[in-house]
């Protein structure tokens, strides 16, 4: 049975725009946003502050069984929940940062919030922004968009973002940090970060918000137009 809601599947590294651009994206076309990567940081905030064992099984399935996550538009941005706690700002903390990529990478976590992601997109039209969206989590995606930008722009743009919140952090622990996450989303075992054959890549390395938007919005019409 073909869906009748429309999906829109955005992947890319770190650093690159991603939720930005799909938020926008969702807000213009009155779509539904979800931002895989907060559901994997939150996830990695709990397992920071339980001291969980990422190399135990057990302990990983039980303490995901504890965890929900909601996410609940606001008037400028979506907030990010777990267990009832707003950690929208906790999430995007260098510490958290340090070790997302390792969280995420863990298997029975993929398939948690992999499960947790297709429920959301069985009946709403989403844009969903992460690294496996148009690969694992909807490989039948009406339009799958690859982003990429220059690591250096990344890393100016993450320093940005960091200090803008008061975070004291050198540059070079921004780069280390982006290469870091960069070779463990590329290399792991479970849903790697790799662009779908059919994704429209977006380098946006000397693209402005406004720009990368106009560019994914005509995809978008192009690709209602061809399905009527």
């Amino acid at each position: 049975m073909a869906r009748s809601n429309f999906i829109i599947a955005i992947d890319g590294f770190s650093s690159c725009g991603k939720s930005t651009v799909a938020k926008a994206l969702a807000k213009s076309l009155n779509f539904v946003f979800v931002d895989s990567g907060a559901m994997y940081r939150a996830v990695t905030l709990y397992f920071m502050r339980n001291k969980i064992d990422c190399t135990d099984s057990a302990a990983v399935l039980q303490a995901l069984d504890q965890i929900h996550i909601d996410f609940v538009p606001s008037t400028d941005q979506v907030q990010i929940f777990l267990n009832d706690e707003d950690v929208s700002e906790a999430i995007r903390k260098m510490e958290v940062s340090d070790n997302v990529s390792e969280v995420s990478a863990i298997k029975e976590v993929r398939k948690a919030m992999v499960a947790q992601q297709q429920a959301l997109g069985k009946k709403r039209n989403i844009v969903m922004d992460g690294r496996d969206i148009g690969t694992t989590v909807f490989p039948d995606a009406d339009l799958k968009i690859f982003m990429t930008a220059n690591v250096d722009v990344r890393a100016e743009r993450r320093y940005a973002e960091l200090a803008a919140k008061g975070e004291t952090v050198s540059m070079e622990e921004v780069k280390a940090n982006l290469a870091r996450r960069d070779h463990i989303d590329s290399t792991r075992e479970e849903s790697p970060l790799r662009q779908a054959d059919d994704a429209i890549i977006l380098d946006n390395s000397n693209l402005n918000q406004s720009q990368q938007l106009d560019f994914v919005i005509d995809l978008y019409t192009q690709r209602k137009n061809q399905s009527k």
